[in-house]
């Protein structure tokens, strides 16, 4: 089955414009960019038939971007405070007190998010509160100083697993030095912050972005690496699913105006509303990038049409603009689909998904009005379920046809029920072999799901697709349990056989061209995050500076290869003599102190995590033996080359407790 439709989809695949057209006229840019030539070493793959295609067969492809989260890896922003979690307070003198005594909700803050002074008295506890915040990973993060600044008169204190931190008070100015980043956290708390002047503006600054960072406030390695894509969606940037509303909560039916949105200056994006616009228009522009955003689901009709006219006003002309409401309003586990349920159907009494279409027309009308002197400028979209065609169409067909230019699903594959079944069956000795196995034998039912969306929806209405997010959806079910076959789940993520399986699907992605011949236009879920076997493993690479050729990055090779442009593209961080000799190392395991046997001096030694992160870097003129520190355990890689001879010699190691 799956050979005759990848026959099928290369002799359907014909050359086409290089320039994506939406119905409201010809488009700038579509979603692929042109890649330039990288000279950097990748991993081999064996030669596939889809690496024959000419250019103009290839997919045109963005990528969403991933949400801000102190525990994340994908960091677009020098300033970390960007990033860090939002407050929770500390007892000051309870000598029980816990990490976190939870009353961050009873302080008073100022409008920037900081506590108008510290500490505070409240309601319910006997002991002053201080506040804190946490980054409670930061195995993204660069090695090297960092730089702690800040405005106001008070006391930060400092924890984390770092070393050599040194605090100027006079200058309101910290720093310390990150040599080891694996499992690290980070805490800053507020000791004391005076009212008359309360501490504000805390910049957690990443090594040397001290004298740049207001100029470019983007992190360059994250620069680099989101570089080859034209197209970025901003939904998890602007925390679309549940915005403005607390874990748990659904909200009640106000709605918000454009005053209430994130604003610049708060002291934290990763709150509820997320990444101001600012922000998103500022990296379009500076960039040369067009976006997609995502307008809130509690917006009012004053937050829309000032959203529409900020974005319409400046961003530069040239830059396109992808519009949705809100973010998968059909999919229960999100605050937005309950709110719109509760307030679109139940209250007046109008069936399901038919009342939830108001709000999507709504908004549409509105973005439509602003943008009525430009249309060429924006791309307005409606989401549908991939996955329930019936759904799917009673919304689609219940909104204005002419008020929306792309009918938009997923683009995921996954596992059948039949293929869950058989992994659960094989729990702990499933292989890798087994999940892509079971991958490849469930494909035909993503593909006849996407494929009824275009016939039976887009085609109908005379709509092209636009495909919000897609790309593999390997996770357990239900999801969030931990599978008997998680080892296996997370080993795929970096084996050949998802670079072969993402080849196959993008090959029956090409059979699916509108009217006009154009492709699909992708929206790659998502562009950095870790594996996980229990929550999914969406990033196509997991840290921004992976090595890919210490840690293959499948996901990435193959996307790269079917956007646009050339499929010489390679991706990897460093470009390596890739033919090392081995490192006898001995004890392997060990518990962190080793000798190294055939090694002539001076050499460079360069030490990389299981994740391809650079944890150790050191220039040495002599020795053998080897003390890796304070090291986590688990698998490490070792490179040593010699400077006289220019020898590269590679290790695994094992440390042990």
């Amino acid at each position: 089955m799956i050979k005759y439709l990848l026959s099928i989809g290369l002799f359907l695949c014909t050359c086409v414009s290089a320039q994506n057209k939406g119905r409201r006229g010809e488009r700038s840019k579509g979603f692929g960019s042109i890649i330039a030539p990288f000279t950097l070493l990748l991993f081999a793959f064996p030669p596939l038939l889809h690496a024959q295609l000419p250019d103009s067969c290839k997919l045109a492809m963005g990528t969403n971007l991933a949400g801000l989260a102190d525990y994340g890896t994908e960091l677009p922003f020098v300033d970390l405070m960007r990033n860090s979690r939002e407050w929770y307070t500390k007892s000051v003198g309870d000598p029980a007190s816990p990490f976190n005594s939870d009353f961050a909700d009873s302080l008073t803050y100022r409008p920037d998010g900081y506590p108008t002074h510290a500490p505070q008295m409240v309601n319910g506890s006997a002991f002053p509160q201080q506040v804190a915040t946490i980054w409670g990973k930061t195995d993204g993060w660069p090695l090297g100083q960092y730089t702690i600044l800040w405005d106001g008169d008070g006391e930060l204190s400092f924890f984390g697993t770092y070393e050599d931190l040194n605090v100027t008070v006079d200058d309101r100015r910290a720093t310390f030095d990150l040599v080891n980043r694996i499992d690290g956290v980070v805490e800053i708390k507020i000791v004391r912050s005076e009212m008359a002047d309360p501490i504000h503006n805390i910049r957690l600054l990443m090594p040397g972005s001290e004298a740049t960072y207001l100029e470019q406030p983007f992190n360059p390695v994250w620069l680099e690496k989101v570089d080859v894509f034209e197209t970025v969606r901003f939904m998890d940037w602007g925390s679309t699913n549940g915005w403005g509303t607390k874990a748990g909560e659904t909200g009640d039916g106000s709605l918000t105006d454009w005053s209430g949105r994130s604003q610049p200056d708060f002291y934290t994006w990763t709150h509820s509303k997320g990444i101001p616009y600012e922000m998103m228009v500022k990296f379009l522009n500076d960039n040369d990038k067009d976006g997609w955003v995502c307008v809130p689901h509690t917006a009012s009709e004053d937050y829309v049409r000032e959203m529409a006219r900020f974005f319409r006003d400046n961003l530069e002309p040239e830059r396109h603009l992808y519009v949705e409401y809100s973010n998968e309003i059909w999919n229960w586990i999100f605050p937005q689909a309950q709110w719109a349920n509760r307030y679109g159907c139940e209250i007046p009494g109008i069936s399901w998904p038919e009342g939830t279409t108001t709000f999507i027309q709504n908004m549409l009308d509105v973005w439509t009005e602003e943008y009525a002197e430009v249309p060429e400028r924006t791309s307005r979209v409606v989401g549908v379920q991939a996955g329930w065609l019936d759904v799917a169409q009673r919304v689609a067909f219940n909104v204005d046809s002419a008020s929306f230019d792309f009918v938009s699903p997923t683009f995921y594959f996954g596992f059948t029920d039949e293929a869950e079944t058989e992994l659960d069956g094989l729990g702990a000795g499933a292989t890798v072999a087994d999940v892509a196995r079971l991958a490849r034998e469930s494909m035909p039912m993503g593909f006849d799901y996407l494929s009824d969306i275009k016939t039976e929806v887009a085609d109908r209405i005379n709509k092209p697709l636009a495909c919000y997010e897609g790309g593999q959806h390997l996770t357990p079910n239900p999801f969030g349990v931990v599978p008997s076959y998680e080892q296996a789940l997370v080993d795929v993520q970096r084996d050949t056989a998802m670079y072969n399986l993402y080849n196959e699907w993008f090959d029956l992605l090409r059979t699916l061209v509108d009217n006009k011949g154009e492709p699909l236009e992708l929206m790659n879920f998502s562009f950095v995050a870790p594996r996980s076997p229990q929550f999914g493993s969406w990033g196509m690479l997991e840290t921004m500076d992976q090595d890919t050729a210490l840690i293959p990055a499948p996901k990435y090779k193959a996307i790269l290869e079917n956007m646009g442009g050339s499929c010489s593209a390679t991706t990897s961080a460093r470009d390596f003599d890739f033919s090392p000799s081995v490192l006898s190392v001995y004890p392997n395991p060990n518990s962190g102190t080793m000798w190294m046997e055939g090694v002539e001096g001076p050499y460079s030694l360069q030490v990389y995590s299981s994740t391809g992160q650079l944890v150790i870097a050191q220039e040495r003129t002599s020795g053998n033996d080897l003390s890796l520190g304070e090291l986590p355990s688990g698998s490490y890689f070792l490179f040593v080359r010699e400077q006289n001879s220019g020898k590269l010699f590679r290790a695994r190691v094992i440390l042990l407790e």
